[in-house]
């Protein structure tokens, strides 16, 4: 029930006030106590003063706990000592970007963001060249004579004029000499440390690598075989009295003969690469080393059949040398542990890539198990990126490392150009530009070192054909680029994981073999066919309409990194990048497929919105400078 609202005067204050109260009468001392309390509520003066006034703040005190509704209301933002700063998105958007603009960014800054790459100091390459330039010929190092005549009879038979190149004067003497695989090597070496000599032989692509190598290995392993022969001969001898005092004594006794350990599945030496076609090249180059030196070489890979890799492996007269991947290896041996028990000399071709994770596990167990025979083992490598660097320094800090001047330089030699596929006529289509470019080297004119034979050789012989290899970034793309570029008149073919291996040693044929300039009586024959030929009516020429635009003299290889690293592409003279690499060493790898042997060459690479320009701009300029992208 409300309670009812009686209205008075107040004599005091003149003022119409609503009181409310109860139904019952108030009392005397209640009415003497309301009028007392109005007296004091007296309206404030205008001119008196706030009691406020002597406060710092105004603001409450924030409880500890706040409640749910805290912080609403609020009359003033409570601003930060430092305000945050705004986000270059934001201050573009503004149009006051200003202050975003960065300083002109050093050399090599944008490449330090995406490179791996471990650095080498400028003080040490200057020491390397000037250690280096005394040795001029292969006479002065102290290779036997049959390895040494193989130089010019068989690794190296088209080159007239033959020098060791920086690699080959810093590797082979110091391959050569014993005890040099570890710079502190510790007068009582433990259980744990590795008892055999490392080394890694670090340098540019194309610069001789696998001869730099091979050549120590395969005079160890002639000067092992010598020895073997002698001890072995010791041997006999010993055998044969032995024999003959027991024969005095048991005259009438029969003892079963001890079969002779043999050599089948026994190497001496093992190079290991990380792919199937660099078996396939190094085990050529291994095989005609053999030609005049004379020794057993073999290469597996799982392209194999399996009996053709065990007519290999367990042959009769033994193996010397084998060319092998290390998942291959890795599993023969599980089942044939004495694989390993004769190995001297394990070389780890591109072992950039073999001691990365998807190789290390494999290609460490190889080298454990053959450890206890192991006296050198020899890592080889075009880069050598960080992870390979911390790997090494956990696993073999006292590693002798071999590197040459120019490691992770690209030569000068090969020119580097940008063509952007956002202008005209292009307007973003990559596969067009691609074509584009293709028609335009086609079409040029002779090649810069002059090696076109001329219309009256090339009636007989061929055209000079020139050899372009395109790289993508992305295994499905291979095909896609290949069939555009048929479409557009041009001889391309795809080459990829996916590819079968007749076909990939027919693509890579093609690409690898480098034709060799005719003789007297080639060209004599070729005059002769010319002169023949004037008497021989032409056919009708095809109608316009009908013919078919074609690129001719030029064959095309569209590709991912699987051609990129170890292939001796020397052939080749044009390398176009069809996407920016994702890091330098892509770069330095791809790149490296031109320049080969003193060789010249040119690269293109085609730039979109979304590639990194800075990138490119940098790789360009340390190309023209000489420099190490690092």
């Amino acid at each position: 029930m409300p309670l009812p609202v009686r209205s008075s005067i107040c004599f005091l204050c003149q003022t119409r006030t609503s009181i409310v109260t109860s139904p019952a009468v108030l009392s005397t001392w209640q009415s003497t106590r309301a009028m007392g309390t109005g007296r004091l509520q007296r309206k404030a003066a205008r001119m008196s003063l706030s009691p406020n006034v002597a406060k710092t703040s105004l603001k409450k005190p924030r409880s500890n706990r706040p409640g749910p509704f805290a912080g609403m209301n609020q009359t003033e933002a409570r601003i930060r000592d430092t305000p945050r700063s705004r986000s270059p998105a934001a201050l573009k958007r503004s149009g006051d970007d200003s202050k975003s603009k960065k300083p002109e960014a050093p050399l090599y800054k944008a490449l330090k963001m995406q490179t791996t790459l471990s650095p080498v100091t400028y003080g040490r390459r200057t020491a390397i060249k000037s250690k280096i330039s005394n040795i001029t010929s292969f006479d002065h190092m102290p290779l036997l004579p049959a390895v040494r005549q193989s130089i010019f009879t068989s690794a190296l038979p088209t080159l007239a004029d033959i020098v060791p190149t920086p690699i080959q004067r810093l590797a082979i003497p110091a391959l050569l000499n014993p005890n040099t695989g570890r710079k502190n090597k510790p007068a009582q070496p433990s259980d744990d440390e590795p008892q055999y000599d490392q080394y890694l032989l670090a340098a540019e692509t194309g610069s001789g690598k696998t001869l730099a190598y091979l050549l120590p290995v395969v005079d160890a392993v002639k000067r092992e075989e010598a020895i073997a022969k002698q001890e072995e001969e010791i041997l006999q001898q010993e055998k044969a009295k032995e024999r003959e005092e027991r024969m005095k004594t048991r005259t009438f006794e029969l003892e079963p003969e001890e079969a002779p350990m043999t050599d089948e599945a026994r190497p001496r030496a093992i190079i290991l690469v990380p792919t199937s076609e660099l078996v396939a090249q190094v085990g050529a180059k291994v095989k005609a080393v053999s030609h005049t030196v004379k020794y057993r070489s073999g290469m597996i890979h799982s392209n194999l059949t399996p009996r053709r890799i065990k007519n290999t492996l367990f042959h009769p007269d033994g193996i010397d040398i084998l060319v092998s991947t290390p998942h291959l290896l890795a599993s023969i041996a599980k089942t044939n542990p004495y694989i390993l028990s004769r190995v001297s000399h394990l070389v780890l071709d591109e072992a950039d890539s073999l001691m990365d994770r998807s190789f290390l596990p494999t290609t460490m167990e190889v080298v454990d198990k053959a450890a206890p025979s192991l006296k050198k083992l020899i890592f080889c490598s075009a880069t050598i990126p960080k992870s390979l660097d911390n790997q090494l320094r956990k696993r073999y800090p006292d590693i002798r490392r071999l590197t040459t001047p120019n490691l992770h330089a690209i030569p000068r030699r090969v020119q580097l150009g940008v063509v952007d596929i956002d202008k005209e006529p292009y307007r973003g289509n990559r596969s067009l530009a691609c074509a584009d470019v293709i028609w335009s080297i086609g079409k040029a004119g002779e090649g810069t070192d002059g090696e076109t034979w001329g219309p009256v050789l090339s009636s007989y012989m061929g055209p000079n054909v020139k050899k372009i290899i395109v790289f993508v970034n992305e295994r499905e793309e291979a095909d896609e680029v290949a069939q555009f570029l048929q479409s557009k008149g041009i001889d391309a073919v795809s080459l990829s994981r996916d590819t079968s291996t007749r076909k990939q040693d027919e693509i890579l044929a093609q690409f690898t073999e480098v034709a060799l300039p005719p003789t007297s009586e080639e060209i004599m024959l070729a005059k002769k066919q010319a002169r023949m030929e004037k008497d021989i009516p032409l056919e009708l020429p095809t109608p316009k309409s009908e013919a078919v635009r074609r690129l001719p003299n030029t064959k095309v290889l569209v590709t991912t990194d699987i051609t990129s690293r170890g292939i001796d592409t020397l052939a080749v003279k044009t390398v176009l990048l069809y996407h920016v690499p994702h890091t330098t060493v892509d770069f330095i790898h791809r790149l490296g497929r031109l320049g080969r042997m003193g060789k010249r060459g040119r690269g293109v690479v085609l730039v979109g919105k979304k590639d990194r320009k800075d990138v490119v701009r940098e790789v360009r300029e340390g190309m023209f400078r000489g420099q190490a992208l690092i």
